[in-house]
């Protein structure tokens, strides 16, 4: 096939010119429609009939824009227009199948993120998934604390899918409290399993304040997830996910590709809620052309592997599955569940019904009908409303209907797993499809594990009644919780106590919201040595000391409280010698404080955009991807410091600023010397901060040395873009 992709290529480039003398060549169209170039499943047709479907809630439109999809030279662009329904004997009358308000339930929109789009869309997104009863999902880019509350209609604009990605722009407390699934994306990224970013420009006053950054600066969204390298620690976040919003469905965002089946079961025992597996199809149109054609494979090939492999392991009974990926019609709804999906992601389909046009202009801010912009002139022509999703979703749901009426299924639950309804088209004739073999695809996973349930049925247990804070914290806190009452505790803490103080945080954002408690209003003393992410997305209103030493993940997503930890007062070792907190300390910080008397060993705040942070000590990577706060380095560094650091301001002390440059990732960021008044101001604050509450002799040291010794030995590490965008703030505050 390969060989006879190449010849052809070749036959053309060498072909006998025309009479003209001039060689005629294809117009292209590999990246953008073109009217005499290759089929593209979105063209001006299904595009105008879907959006006039949506409109006007027409059937007739939508079965021209489903016959368009449908037919067989768009069938030959997908796996799954490779398959055809066997033919059943029985029917059903479409009376006794389920009705389409229940199937609408299982439908979700894509993780479309608000700063890719505009503010209006995504809005309205969120209303029409929520009148379905469906889902939206928030994307990456954080959410609007206001949204959390209902419209004077009744509409809810909040997503009930809160996404935690490796960005982790605008995760808060608040944020992860109101939703009804909370999804690691572990395919990251505007592509699946590929980073993506938004532009500068993209970022306005607005989506700067969501995200907590700076208007103006870029934000990367790179492919590894920071605070994931094993099964183990992702399992870690999804119980630290299920403790901030223990009544939330956690969800894992996988990627379709060779072997995703043994991560799924992975997942599975991670004690995951859903799985959803994405295919290479879909995707923002900011993509380049290497993503858009280049990355991923296709869902089909991902689900049916992935519902195989847990059935196969007797997995399959304790995780919903979902796949997403260029959805658009009934019958692919219906392909998704009989291939092993409950539940059926739509991405690019809800937004042309919203009326995306398929520029492909989502990068360069210029979108012309106000979707994937945040320039308030084109944000203006957004037309788009709740009801076009609504409509356009419905119509999807009763043509699942008909399809399920001509199986014979009543029910979706039936049709989940039912690869033995498919087989291999023989109407599609074609020298590429020729050479397939769909068999894999369409093995029933009964054969291989007759006894294993085959849909979810029961639910995971992530143990969350045996954690210190349901035991201990929560009951001895409820003068503070219930009435705003001051609460001091003295506990002792062990290793296996893990996400100590998330429980807590959940409940004070239930009752309490954005806003927390009133500083120091619940004052934690810990004695011990703290498990995996103690204090993780520790709200305002809450002091937690801890004497001791703590594992990895502290205040993972700060949020306003304070941590201070110190080694035992007994101790007699040298502080600032030794590590005292593990790796990804303040991974994604919101906000709040913390002051650390000793090091802490790799990936120390990275994406942390809001947090004041001093520490005696970093390893490699500290302040990676940085956007946001303030952090002092009393100590050595390790490689690759402020490596994608676009926000926020870095003090390290560095009496040798030699080594400490040949350290430091330059890529984005200039050293300087702390001469500015404010600058000082700010670094002895923190010192003095620090000094007072872990009484580090480092700290009072270098506060009794005085300004010279910060002006002569620290160096200040800012972002070009933060200093460019702060500069420009300062001159139009001035005007």
């Amino acid at each position: 096939m390969l060989e006879e992709e190449a010849l052809q290529r070749h036959r053309s480039a060498f072909a006998q010119a025309s009479i003209s003398g001039q060689q005629e060549l294809e117009v292209g169209s590999f990246y953008q429609w073109r009217r005499d170039g290759e089929v593209h499943q979105w063209n001006p047709e299904s595009i105008a009939s879907l959006q006039y479907a949506a409109k006007n809630n027409n059937w007739a439109a939508y079965q021209e824009f489903a016959s368009q999809t449908n037919d067989q030279s768009q069938r030959m662009a997908t796996l799954r227009g490779l398959l055809r329904f066997k033919k059943h004997t029985s029917p059903l009358p479409l009376e006794e199948v389920e009705p389409a308000s229940e199937i609408t339930k299982r439908f979700a929109s894509g993780a479309v993120s608000l700063g890719s789009i505009s503010r209006e869309a995504h809005e309205t997104m969120a209303i029409a998934m929520n009148r379905l009863g469906a889902r939206s999902n928030t994307g990456e880019g954080g959410e609007d604390y206001r949204r959390y509350t209902l419209d004077p209609n009744g509409d809810s604009r909040s997503s009930a899918v809160k996404q935690v990605a490796s960005g982790r722009f605008g995760v808060t407390p608040n944020y992860l409290v109101n939703a009804t699934d909370l999804q690691i994306k572990m395919a990251q990224g505007s592509k699946p399993g590929e980073g993506g970013q938004l532009p500068g420009h993209k970022v306005d006053e607005y989506i700067g304040w969501v995200r907590s950054t700076m208007p103006g600066v870029e934000l990367i969204s790179p492919p590894p997830h920071h605070d994931i390298y094993s099964i183990e620690d992702l399992a870690q976040l999804i119980h630290d996910l299920k403790n901030i919003n223990p009544e939330a469905r956690i969800h894992v965002k996988l990627v379709s590709e060779v072997g995703v089946g043994t991560i799924a079961a992975g997942v599975s025992k991670a004690h995951g809620d859903v799985l959803l597996i994405s295919g290479h199809d879909g995707g923002t149109g900011a993509s380049p052309e290497s993503s858009i054609k280049h990355a991923g494979l296709p869902w089909e090939l991902g689900i049916a592997e992935t519902h195989q492999t847990l059935v196969m392991n007797d997995l399959r009974s304790r995780v919903v599955l979902q796949t997403d990926g260029g959805m658009k019609t009934g019958r692919d709804v219906v392909v998704g569940a009989l291939l092993g999906a409950e539940e059926i992601g739509f991405s690019t389909a809800p937004l042309i019904a919203l009326g995306c046009i398929m520029m492909r202009k989502c990068h360069l801010n210029t979108c012309p009908v106000g979707i994937a912009t945040q320039d308030p002139e084109l944000r203006a022509k957004f037309a788009g409303q709740p009801e076009d999703v609504v409509n356009y979703l419905f119509l999807v749901a009763e043509d699942t209907r008909s399809l399920m009426a001509e199986l014979g299924f009543r029910t979706f639950d039936e049709m989940v797993g039912r690869a033995d309804v498919l087989e291999s088209s023989t109407a599609i004739k074609h020298w590429k499809a020729d050479g397939i073999d769909l068999s894999p695809l369409l093995l029933p996973a009964a054969e291989l594990n007759g006894t294993a349930i085959q849909q979810c049925q029961i639910k995971q247990d992530h143990g969350l009644q045996h954690s210190l804070d349901q035991v201990v914290l929560l009951e001895r806190c409820r003068p503070a919780l219930d009435q705003g009452e001051k609460v001091c505790l003295d506990l002792s803490i062990k290793n296996t106590n893990r996400a100590v103080g998330t429980m807590l945080g959940h409940e004070i954002m239930k009752r309490w919201g954005e806003a927390g408690l009133p500083d120091n209003t619940i004052h934690l003393r810990f004695q011990g040595s703290a498990g995996q992410s103690f204090c993780a997305w520790l709200p305002a209103g809450v002091t937690a000391v801890l004497e001791g030493d703590a594992n990895d993940y502290v205040g993972k997503g700060l949020s306003g409280g304070r941590i201070v930890t110190y080694p035992p007062n007994n101790s007699t070792f040298s502080a600032q010698d030794n590590i005292l907190v593990g790796n990804v300390v303040l991974y994604g910080a919101t906000g709040g404080q913390a002051f650390f008397r000793g090091r802490a060993a790799e990936r120390f705040c990275i994406r942390n955009s809001g947090a004041s942070a001093v520490v005696e000590g970093v390893g490699d990577h500290g302040c990676e991807y940085m956007t946001g706060g303030r952090v002092v380095i009393l100590g050595p560094t390790g490689r690759n410091f402020a490596a994608g650091m676009s926000g926020g301001i870095a003090y390290v002390w560095a009496p040798e600023p030699d080594v400490f440059r040949s350290r430091c990732n330059l890529g984005m960021v200039e050293l300087e010397r702390v001469h500015d008044g404010e600058d000082i101001a700010e670094l002895v604050t923190l010192l003095s901060l620090h000094a007072r509450y872990t009484d580090s002799s480092v700290a009072l040291n270098l506060i009794e040395q005085g300004e010279e010794i910060l002006c002569n030995e620290f160096v200040k590490v800012m972002p070009v873009d933060y200093k460019n965008a702060l500069a420009k703030q300062a001159a139009g505050s001035r005007q």
